[in-house]
Formats: C-alpha cells, sequence, structure tokens
C-alpha cells in the first residue's frame, strides 16, 4: 500500500543527505530515478510531487513542496526540474547534493521533448495545440498546458523552439552560476556520455554492481 512505502522511505530517509535531480525533463531524469531505486535510495513520489505542483508552484509557495521533501532521500521530475525550486531546497535542506543532467545539445532536448509531448498529447504524430493541452487528462486538465507554458511561450506558439531553447539554456546557465565554486554539492552529467555511470557513484559515495545507467522512456 502507498502509504506503508511513504512511511518506509520517511523512516530510510531520516538523517541521511538528500539527492535532488533537477535536470529539466527529457534529460534523462528518469532513467536516473531508476538508478537511484536500483541502488536502493528512497525516491520520493513523482505524483504526490506533480499534485504539490499545481497546487503550489505556480503561486510561488514552497512550503508544501520543501514538506513533502522529508518523504523520502531522493526527488526528481517536477517541480524539481523548474526554476528556482533548488534555490529554496538549498536552503531548507543544507548539505543536500544536487544532480543537473542535460542533453548533447539544446536542441536535442527540444526535439526529444516535443516527441514525446506528440506521442502522448497530440493527435496524429502532431505536436498539441493550446487547446489540446489544457484538456490533456494528465493530472488534471491544464496540468501540461502550465508544464509547458513554464518556458514563456506564448499561447498562440505554446512550441515556440526558440523560445523554449533559450529557457533551457538560460535554466542551465542559472544552476550553474548558483553553485559556482561548489563541486561537491553539484553534479553535471550527460547520461549519454561514457563513464557518465562512474561519475554518478563517485558523487554518491557508493559502490555499485552496476555499470551503466538503465535507459527509461527514450525519445
Amino acid at each position: 500500500m502507498k502509504w506503508i512505502t511513504s512511511f518506509r522511505n520517511r523512516y530510510r530517509a531520516a538523517g541521511k543527505v538528500k539527492y535532488f535531480c533537477i535536470g529539466r525533463n527529457k534529460t534523462g531524469t528518469t532513467s536516473l530515478k531508476r538508478a537511484f531505486e536500483d541502488l536502493g535510495f528512497p525516491v520520493g513520489d513523482q505524483r504526490t510531487a506533480e499534485i504539490l505542483t499545481g497546487k503550489y508552484y505556480f503561486e510561488g509557495d514552497f512550503q508544501p513542496i520543501i514538506g513533502f521533501c522529508r518523504s523520502a532521500q531522493v526527488f526528481q521530475d517536477v517541480p524539481f526540474s523548474y526554476p528556482e525550486t533548488y534555490k529554496h531546497l538549498d536552503e531548507a535542506f543544507p548539505g543536500s547534493k544536487f544532480i543537473l543532467t542535460v542533453r548533447d545539445t539544446p536542441d536535442q532536448w527540444y526535439q526529444s521533448l516535443t516527441r514525446f509531448h506528440s506521442k502522448m498529447f497530440g493527435k496524429d504524430g502532431n505536436l498539441p495545440t493550446t487547446a489540446e493541452l489544457k484538456l490533456a487528462p494528465y493530472v488534471w486538465p491544464g496540468f501540461m498546458y502550465n508544464v509547458v507554458r513554464i518556458h514563456g511561450t506564448p499561447e498562440d506558439d505554446p512550441y515556440n523552439k526558440g523560445i523554449m531553447v533559450q529557457h533551457y539554456k538560460k535554466y542551465n546557465d542559472d544552476v550553474l552560476k548558483y553553485f559556482k565554486g561548489r563541486p561537491e554539492d553539484l553534479l553535471v552529467i550527460n547520461l549519454a556520455e561514457p563513464r557518465s555511470y562512474d561519475k554518478f557513484v563517485e558523487f554518491l559515495g557508493v559502490d555499485s554492481p552496476y555499470h551503466d545507467f538503465p535507459w527509461e522512456n527514450q525519445t
């Protein structure tokens, strides 16, 4: 049962260093989550985090999200991949570690995200329209609309490539600036690069029976 898992994760995470996966969606965050799970780390419930995102993130209220972060040791996806969240978590949980996942290029990230959204929310393989995003049933109608609009795109062009790519680049730059001079607190990693898994387990300070990341949700 879900409440039993939640109770167990909270107990296992008590007093341990927290890890926040803050790379933008479609940069390998699901594979990173699976890698943590394979190593026995308790990972926060994604649907609960999504519900909190819809209720509080867009209001600028981070306290419920911070409270949720006491429920496990590792967190990924929204709102942890959203602007400003990492700053509040860094302040609330001193000594925590952050992992910024990236793609080879911003264009590769854009293509991956738009292919995924076309498959999940569009019609006949096309990108979703604003109207379709507002009706998409994921979490609740309107949730996916906010997921896309966080990039700053206009109502009549929700997947504007120039704006989305610039947003991706700015987000990554902002993270690097924030953690400048703190290499022990931030790992920047491209899961597709050779030895990326070695860098990951070295950052965690653990031994692993595995040699590479599991691949999840590839697009």
